[in-house]
């Protein structure tokens, strides 16, 4: 079976087509920020982001008829169990007007949903998009009642390694007690008990660490002065949250490479502290996900892209293998962890989710 995946970012859109398990060709589409710009919202780049690649698929001489699935990235939607998703017209409905927010992986499904359109007896898929919700009822309450803890974090990879982990064991996924840290742009930190994400960081909405590029949690009654000093705007305050927050506020760089092969070795104690904080701050809340488990922990699990810095891993492999024995995945495997779900799907291995 062949499948198209595509994986929308920001400023670049991943495609992978997949022939049953193998990867025969994968190809991540740069775009221009001053094309982006061109754009109000995230979904009127629909067609842009389509053109580029049915472009890059001709190119190859890839005949889009032959695809059975196009998989997609799931984009912000209302929450949603882990699984896959067959997109709807609910779903497209909801991620075009970004009725529950905005995010490129928004046109994941949107494009996937009208390429198969052109193929005859293909089907559009997504799965554990980014607002998969499992959390215990325990974990959804905040300290007022005019708040609400939600789950928006990068679950496809943290589910994708999870099951990983529990392949390399021999045990399925559904047995075991696990602690996942995905660091990448953003730090997600979830706590697996026997196949659920009962607990876990909200990496968008300023929970947990802080990353490259997000601050993290922030001390309250700070942030809420800053935010009525009357020197900020709305718009500003979002981007110290997330973009302009965390490692690229204090040291001007989010590249773990330039910091970790160059700043510290030259002798700089700020970079030195800010890298050793951040890894403080990871471990912080491994810790406190291993208490979500009653002490229960069978592994903790580092991924992500700053998996690949042996520093930062080191760091925070010394403050919590007393926890449980540490196991490091590092990068991410999104496309692959698409196509698995798509090809379980056609495969009829897994329960198809409707989304309503």
């Amino acid at each position: 079976m062949k499948l198209l995946i595509i994986n929308p970012g920001s400023t670049s859109t991943k495609v992978a087509v997949f022939e049953d398990e193998k990867n025969v060709f994968q190809k991540n589409l740069q775009h221009d920020a001053v094309d982006l710009k061109k754009f109000k919202i995230i979904t009127e780049q629909f067609e842009f982001r389509k053109k580029a690649i049915l472009e890059v698929l001709r190119d190859e001489g890839i005949d889009v008829l032959s695809f059975r699935a196009v998989v997609g990235r799931g984009g912000v939607m209302h929450p949603v169990p882990s699984g896959v998703y067959e997109v709807n017209q609910q779903m497209i409905d909801d991620l075009r007007v970004c009725r529950f927010g905005e995010h490129a992986s928004n046109l994941g499904a949107l494009i996937a949903d009208d390429m198969v359109k052109q193929i005859p007896g293909a089907r559009a898929f997504i799965a554990d998009p980014v607002v998969v919700d499992e959390l215990q009822d325990v974990a959804r309450v905040a300290g007022h009642p005019l708040f609400r803890r939600t789950a928006v974090f990068h679950a496809l990879n943290q589910k994708a390694i999870a099951k990983t982990h529990a392949q390399k064991l021999g045990k399925p996924y559904e047995t075991l007690n696990l602690i996942v840290a995905h660091m990448g742009g953003g730090v997600s930190v979830g706590a697996h008990r026997k196949g659920k994400i009962v607990d876990v960081s909200n990496a968008v909405d300023g929970e947990g660490p802080f990353s490259p590029e997000r601050s993290g949690a922030l001390p309250s009654l700070q942030l809420a002065t800053l935010c009525f000093s009357g020197a900020y705007t709305f718009e500003q305050v979002k981007k110290i949250l997330t973009g302009e927050g965390g490692m690229v506020a204090h040291l001007g760089t989010n590249q773990f490479q330039k910091i970790e092969k160059e700043l510290i070795p030259a002798g700089d104690k700020h970079a030195a502290l800010i890298h050793e904080a951040m890894a403080y701050n990871v471990a912080k809340f491994i810790g406190a996900m291993a208490t979500v488990l009653n002490g229960e922990v069978d592994a903790v699990l580092l991924t992500g892209g700053i998996a690949w810095n042996p520093l930062m891993v080191k760091s925070i492999t010394e403050k919590v293998t007393f926890i449980a024995p540490v196991s490091v995945y590092p990068g991410e495997d999104e496309m692959g962890a698409l196509a698995n779900n798509g090809l379980a799907a056609l495969h009829g291995e897994v329960e198809i989710q409707v989304y309503e």
